[in-house]
């Protein structure tokens, strides 16, 4: 299995690989299911236009990709957005953010 580059961006970055439709349902599919194909059932985009997508999400330290023979499958750097941008996929995602108690924003004193 070989693993490619996974460079970790800045914000402006990040947001403007999120901020594609597309882009967005590719991190959302992943968040809920897990590790991804290039090409995912029930994605109505053609091929190349998903492998740019996929493109700019690993080039924005979204996603680690990795090789397994010819396929390549794609996974959302969920810990290491989280550690670097603490709370942006749970917005992204429309996950409540909760506070250091476990509480939602807004709750207890």
């Amino acid at each position: 299995m070989e693993q490619l580059d996974h460079t970790d961006r800045d914000l402006a970055v990040v947001l403007h690989a999120l901020g594609d439709p597309v882009r967005l349902a590719l991190v959302r599919r992943m968040a809920e299911h897990g590790e991804s194909a290039c090409s995912p059932d029930g994605m109505d985009v053609p091929r190349s236009t998903l492998s740019n997508h996929w493109r700019i999400l690993r080039e924005a330290g979204i996603t680690r990709t990795r090789r397994e023979g010819k396929a390549r499958l794609m996974t959302l750097r969920r810990a290491d957005l989280d550690t670097r941008y603490p709370g942006l996929l749970a917005v992204v995602l429309g996950v409540p953010a909760t506070g250091p108690a476990g509480e939602a924003p807004g709750h207890g004193m």
